[in-house]
């Protein structure tokens, strides 16, 4: 990829495990400098000027906003709809973490908000320039795959949030986090990269008895214009690996992505993996990312995902959660 003139100035808005991780990954490519970092928690501050010093933390997340030629906003979706709106009337790119917003009313409202401002703007959903995606979609193309008949998701977990989200607190409640949000999310922007839209057929979400606690079980099924069925089976509890697991399939092959990277082949016997696992597969995927929102900024053609698709993913996990 031909690398740009100039490095893009980040201002990183949050600071928690997805904003540290982007500031790291950022750091190490060649065209960002993630030098304007703000988060109301000061140990999180904190934690970012460790990880890296040359970074500076602003007074203000309007500091880092207008200091930046790109803003990533890492925050909370309850909080991301003004930093958001502030940087596009700004004329700031903006790169968002998912879902939009915490209704689809006020998420309808970003959308449109947004796209007045004609900014370079994406959304980050980890799969969208990862290498299973991309080639999955070639051999769709290539007829390798003959017809596709639907695409099964299975994610399942001992507990949630997983040990290493347990600093982000809110993802263990109702309004704003859960599984199905986090990461099911991950996997039907997936299936309309390969489908089209998709429309919910029915679904069955089960709550604990805390009423502010997020969902432990799913159920659901969509179908895209065309006739081809997702079924999504989900759930928390019980002595097990984390499991996380797409399945394409095919009249003459399926494809298998499983945590995220791992990418498999099946012609009728046991799915058999299409290539060494990578040594650091986040490394990977955010690589893949940034190298792609690079493309988006300069306004060329990239893989990331649009808001649009965004916004139609979140219509269909609020749907899925709604139905309980």
């Amino acid at each position: 990829m031909k690398k740009t003139e100039k490095k893009s100035k980040v201002a990183i808005i949050g600071l928690g495990i997805m904003g540290r991780r982007m500031l790291k990954h950022m750091r190490l490519h060649p065209d960002f400098e993630p030098d304007f970092l703000w988060d109301l928690n000061k140990n999180a501050c904190q934690l970012a000027l460790k990880d890296d010093p040359n970074s500076t933390i602003m007074e203000s997340a309007t500091d880092a906003i207008q200091a930046a030629d790109l803003v990533y906003l890492a925050c909370p979706p309850l909080v991301r709809k003004p930093y958001a709106i502030e940087a596009a009337r700004l004329g700031k790119a903006l790169f968002l973490e998912k879902p939009l917003g915490v209704s689809i009313e006020a998420s309808e409202d970003l959308v449109f908000e947004l796209n007045k401002h004609k900014i370079p703007l994406a959304v980050n959903f980890t799969q969208a320039a990862g290498i299973p995606l991309t080639n999955l979609l070639k051999e769709k193309k290539n007829g390798l795959l003959g017809n596709i008949l639907g695409v099964d998701i299975v994610v399942t977990y001992p507990f949630w949030p997983r040990e290493w989200q347990k600093e982000a607190d809110w993802l263990r409640y109702k309004e704003e986090g859960g599984m199905t949000r986090e990461v099911i999310s991950h996997f039907l922007f997936f299936s309309e990269r390969v489908l089209g839209p998709l429309k919910l057929i029915w679904a069955k979400t089960i709550y604990p008895e805390n009423s502010s606690l997020c969902e432990t079980d799913v159920l659901a099924r969509l179908e895209s214009d065309n006739g081809c069925h997702v079924n999504i089976l989900a759930s928390v509890g019980g002595v097990q690996p984390d499991r996380q697991e797409l399945t394409v399939k095919g009249s003459k092959r399926s494809r298998r992505i499983s945590e995220f990277y791992k990418d498999s082949e099946s012609l009728g016997t046991e799915f058999l993996p299409l290539r060494e696992e990578p040594i650091d597969p986040r490394a990977e995927s955010l690589k893949g990312q940034l190298d792609d929102l690079s493309l988006n900024i300069r306004g060329l053609p990239n893989r990331l995902a649009t808001i649009e698709e965004a916004f139609r993913v979140q219509v269909l996990v609020e749907n899925i959660l709604s139905k309980s």
